[in-house]
């Protein structure tokens, strides 16, 4: 159900406002602006965002004085919840990131369209997600060292459609270079089953562990925690596949259950 007093959605009633005083239906309005009618009808009833360019269109159309782009000035703000803006600035700023992950792809290395299916179509916090992934081809400065740590059973974990895991199974082979490796923890009992975290190295060598919780994750640099969680780390990662025998086990998941 959407919730009607986002700013997502009370910016979708004022642009149905001001569509119904041009005395315009929604098929009229796609056919000036050159956007598609059901976008238009997700946008009104705030199941989708609206892009400055949407806005300016409408604007132009609707005659509303330039009223709808301003009114989108609320996606200019934080990208983010404020519980995970301080992790996403240590995320940037790391040399190294150790990853394990339990449940779901990391969102580092998620598609698009498993990222919005996970976030249940919310585009803005799909924009959002994407544009962390910027981190992993900036140039300058280069991307962090990135160790990932997947359980296998994430292979299997159907995510909508079979084309949908395919492609991100996929994503997850072509991700691999250098500075990135991939590693599945196997099926079973093991040093994992209590949850995912990251663990990021500064340039300083200073530590910051990011750990998962069912209300939000939290970002720690305390040495005792940090401490902790290194030494599951270490436990998972003595327990993890070879890198070539994990890559072989996610092809294996494309063919025999993804096609």
């Amino acid at each position: 159900m959407v919730d009607l007093y986002t700013p997502q959605a009370i910016w979708g009633r004022e642009l149905r406002h001001y569509r119904k005083a041009a005395g315009l239906t929604q098929g009229q309005l796609s056919e000036r602006i050159h956007f598609s009618e059901g976008l238009i009808s997700g946008i009104e009833t705030g199941r989708l965002p609206a892009s400055f360019e949407f806005a300016r269109s409408c604007d132009s159309v609707l005659n509303t004085g330039g009223a709808l782009y301003r009114l989108l000035d609320w996606r200019k703000g934080p990208l983010f919840p404020s519980w995970f803006e301080p992790w996403d600035e240590t995320e940037k700023a790391a040399v190294a990131l150790r990853s394990y992950q339990p449940l779901l792809i990391p969102g580092l290395l998620q598609t698009e369209r498993y990222a919005r299916a996970l976030l249940r179509g919310d585009e803005t916090l799909v924009a959002a997600r994407m544009a962390r992934q910027a981190l992993l081809t900036r140039e300058d400065p280069p991307p962090p060292a990135l160790r990932y740590i997947i359980d296998e059973s994430v292979l299997y974990r159907p995510v909508e459609t079979a084309g949908l895991m395919r492609e991100q199974l996929q994503r997850l082979l072509d991700a691999v270079n250098p500075r990135l490796s991939i590693q599945l923890l196997p099926h079973g009992m093991h040093a994992g089953l209590m949850g995912g975290f990251v663990i990021a190295t500064m340039k300083d060598d200073f530590e910051v562990a990011y750990v998962e919780t069912l209300v939000r994750g939290i970002a720690t640099n305390v040495r005792e925690d940090v401490a902790l969680v290194l030494e599951r780390y270490e436990t998972i990662r003595t327990q993890a596949l070879p890198q070539a025998m994990s890559l072989d086990l996610i092809k294996k998941a494309m063919e025999e259950k993804w096609t």
